[in-house]
């Protein structure tokens, strides 16, 4: 990679900074506006920092993977705690773009693999499997604590109706990943794992699809799963978890508090024996 581009993304603009040159440039995130920021852009490849903006740069991630520069999506936490550390109190557009440059050129950050549309199509129907489980624990505790016949019927049309609604969505994800060789490959592996099932594969495979290209070491550390050492001097601290993906890390807790079958039978075996 010759240069590193930082980019703030909005709404409807994308603001840019090059570090080889220090010149910036403004660019609607859309589809004119993309084709004029490849012109300006020039030769590729690039290293290209930019933040996770949820559906904001899911074009901008496409584009520049087929303009054939390396995308490198990072934390916004992150990228504010680097300013911070620089000593950059303000943010704005045009400062939020440098500072992303810099931040990929100092800590030589590594491209990030681009989720292609039918992965950004299963997340968005895990999404809101995920908000309709929430739901449906919401609309449980509500039927224990109704006693009107009125609100009680509703709210057991609700529960029925979530139910389907759930159903709808595992039979889709399901034909989703059946449909794709490599996500149906991945399926395949994950579920051979005892204790895990096709709702933690699925989830696996959407939250972390970096999976399968690295090592053990990395994956803990990007689940928050790695231990962190604190110690200075003779002084020596607990280790902790923490960083990673967050929704990650709570996923897979909630995954291992569920009872692996061979392990539960092993272990009733050696309790009467």
């Amino acid at each position: 990679m010759t240069d590193t581009i930082g980019i703030d993304i909005s709404k409807t603009t994308l603001d840019i900074y090059r570090i080889s040159d220090g010149k910036r440039a403004r660019f609607g995130n859309d589809a004119s506006g993309l084709k004029a920021m490849r012109k300006w852009l020039g030769a590729a490849p690039l290293r290209v920092v930019y933040e996770a903006t949820g559906r904001y740069h899911r074009d901008l991630e496409a584009a520049l993977a087929a303009f054939g520069h390396h995308n490198v999506k990072v934390n916004p936490a992150r990228a504010r705690r680097f300013a911070q550390a620089t000593g950059q109190g303000a943010k704005t557009d045009r400062v939020d773009a440098e500072m992303l440059a810099r931040m990929g050129t100092v800590l030589g950050l590594e491209a990030t693999p681009v989720k292609t549309d039918e992965l950004h199509e299963i997340k968005e129907l895990h999404v809101a499997r995920v908000a309709l489980i929430k739901d449906r624990t919401a609309c449980r505790n509500r039927i224990g604590m109704a006693r009107n016949k009125i609100v009680l019927a509703q709210l057991r049309a609700r529960l029925r109706q979530i139910d389907t609604q759930i159903a709808q969505i595992d039979r889709e994800l399901r034909s989703r990943i059946k449909a794709d060789p490599g996500l149906a490959r991945r399926y395949e592996i994950l579920t051979s794992i005892p204790g895990v099932g096709p709702v933690a594969a699925i989830a696996l495979i959407i939250e972390m699809p970096e999976l399968g290209a690295m090592s053990s070491k990395e994956a803990a550390s990007l689940a928050g799963l790695a231990p962190i050492t604190r110690q200075s001097g003779t002084w020596k601290g607990k280790a902790r978890i923490g960083g990673g993906r967050t929704a990650l890390r709570c996923m897979l807790f909630m995954f291992s508090a569920r009872p692996v079958p061979p392990l539960a039978a092993a272990s009733a075996a050696r309790s009467s024996a």
